[in-house]
């Protein structure tokens, strides 16, 4: 007797579960359905022509071949039944196991698009922990006597004292690009790196969106943060600039004398958060991770393409998360920045696209 070498449906490599296998296992019953259905089909058509050819003998044999032909006319019946089974048991297989197929499909999707959204809450996530701390460092560094004497009494001697201290602030703090001190009227009187950066040093910022929302504040308890944008005076960088108010006597309550801006070295940060996605080899080449602003602007992408130019689909990012599939059959997944601590967010996203495999 021959022995079958084909895989047993649901053998032990078929064992993990996931809606992928479910797909798997129901297009695979449905091949062996199929298959056994018709094999069902061809015995009963051949048991039916042999009932056909012992019904004819039966007939040549007159009287004597009578209680023969009673036998073929029942192995007949019993072929016809046989076959009409075949074919219901096929066509009703056949509709659960599609239907099956599809839901294991629905599930698969569901699972993929629920692991691609918590994969863009949590670059998201990042983020938020990150700037929450550069609306801490702002707001103690405004109230730094020596950047306080620098608006108080702006002379050579002391703006330089101040500058001087940002430049120690900044050798510890590698992710900033630079610190301006800017008096009441926005003429920056200090910073940071004046060796690297040549043309800040007097820099008209009072237009700037950090300087008039910072000089806005009520209290020392307040902090602005500009869009990202590229900083002509920083060489073109792409930053995050966060800015608070310089008050009197570094009181919260002070009059504003000037105001701090901290220019985050947003480009390299943003990069380091999408870069490190966790995608499996399998993704990465069709998966691309971003940032978005409220405005859907890229402000971060994992193949460094569109930063500032590009912005995502419309429709594609509204309420607090979800997930679509576009016409080329791209799924888009995102999620609302949830804010960390006192941080409430900006109204970012993190955004996973991943392209059909």
């Amino acid at each position: 007797m021959a022995t079958s070498t084909a895989r047993v449906l649901g053998s032990e490599e078929d064992h993990v579960a996931s809606p992928e296998n479910v797909v798997m296992l129901a297009a695979r019953a449905e091949t062996t359905a199929t298959r056994k259905a018709e094999e069902i089909r061809r015995i009963t058509a051949q048991t039916r022509m042999l009932a056909l050819n012992a019904t004819i003998e039966a007939a040549r044999a007159g009287d004597a071949g009578k209680g023969f032909g009673v036998v073929a006319a029942e192995v007949k019946t019993v072929a016809t039944e046989v076959q009409r089974l075949a074919t219901e048991m096929d066509a009703e297989l056949r509709a659960t196991l599609v239907a099956m197929q599809r839901l294991g499909i629905r599930m698969a999707e569901e699972v993929r698009g629920g692991r691609m959204i918590d994969l863009a809450l949590n670059a998201i996530e990042i983020i938020d922990r990150n700037l929450y701390e550069r609306t801490c460092d702002v707001r103690w560094w405004a109230t730094d006597a020596a950047i306080v004497a620098a608006v108080t009494t702006p002379d050579a001697a002391t703006c330089a004292h101040g500058a001087g201290r940002l430049g120690i602030i900044l050798g510890a703090y590698t992710v900033y690009l630079d610190l301006w001190v800017a008096d009441a009227e926005g003429r920056v009187i200090a910073h940071g790196r004046p060796d690297r950066y040549r043309g800040v040093l007097g820099h008209d910022v009072s237009r700037a969106q950090w300087f008039i929302d910072a000089k806005a504040t009520a209290s020392g308890d307040d902090y602005a943060v500009a869009d990202i944008v590229r900083e002509p005076a920083l060489d073109g960088a792409a930053v995050a600039t966060y800015s608070a108010a310089i008050r009197e006597g570094g009181s919260a309550r002070g009059r504003v004398l000037g105001v701090l801006g901290i220019h985050f070295d947003w480009e390299p940060q943003a990069q380091a958060v999408v870069s490190g996605v966790r995608l499996t080899e399998a993704e990465r080449g069709r998966t691309r991770a971003l940032l978005a602003d409220g405005k859907g602007r890229v402000i971060g992408a994992s193949d460094r393409q569109g930063l500032l130019q590009e912005t995502v689909p419309a429709g594609v990012i509204s309420g607090e998360h979800g997930t679509l599939v576009d016409a080329r059959g791209t799924l888009w997944a995102w999620h609302r920045t949830p804010g960390y601590e006192t941080y409430r967010g900006l109204g970012w996203y993190g955004v996973i696209t991943q392209a059909r495999a």
